[in-house]
């Protein structure tokens, strides 16, 4: 059985994107960027909303990352941009059958509804959340509305000299 890992860039307020769906404000520079491109080759599979996948459309990125297996959650995308980004009409069926799967962990990269979705069903088995010296005030939830709270486990964490903290927990079962 695989692992699903909500691997997600967070502000100190809790937001993955600002209110115009906007992520340019976190630090694209600083040692935990390194740590994060290198944590991206321990997955098997990449799975993720459609307005995040949006985001990298948005500057041509078609398939952002060739290596994995890439599902997007979408109920209105007609077609895929690229064969190898396949297209999922619902989160938590997707996520049943990979973690059902052998291999390795799959990325839950965005966004905070599917993620919230997925943590609602008890999907979700860990959460890293690279968390930046940046406030939004407003803007996109790190999880959306949940139905009920979800304990974590701080399994730990590392201050980078960015002042980027990164922070990895285990979600306690329901």
């Amino acid at each position: 059985m695989r692992k699903l890992v909500y691997h997600v860039a967070s502000t100190l307020d809790g937001f993955i994107a600002d209110r115009d769906h906007d992520v340019s404000a976190f630090p694209t520079t600083g040692d935990h960027v390194d740590e994060y491109l290198s944590s991206l080759r321990s997955y098997g599979a990449v799975v993720m909303g459609r307005a995040t996948y949006e985001l990298g459309l948005r500057f041509g990125v078609e398939d952002p990352y060739p290596w994995l297996d890439t599902f997007v959650v979408s109920r209105t995308m007609a077609a895929s941009p690229h064969p190898h980004v396949k297209l999922e009409p619902d989160g938590v069926d997707l996520a049943r059958r990979l973690r059902a799967e052998d291999g390795a962990p799959v990325y839950l990269c965005g966004g905070g509804v599917l993620a919230g979705a997925l943590f609602d069903a008890s999907l979700v088995d860990e959460v890293v959340v690279k968390l930046n010296p940046l406030l939004f005030g407003d803007g996109l939830g790190l999880t959306g509305r949940l139905a009920r709270a979800r304990p974590l486990r701080l399994a730990s964490a590392k201050v980078h000299d960015s002042g980027v903290v990164v922070l990895r927990y285990a979600v306690d079962a329901a």
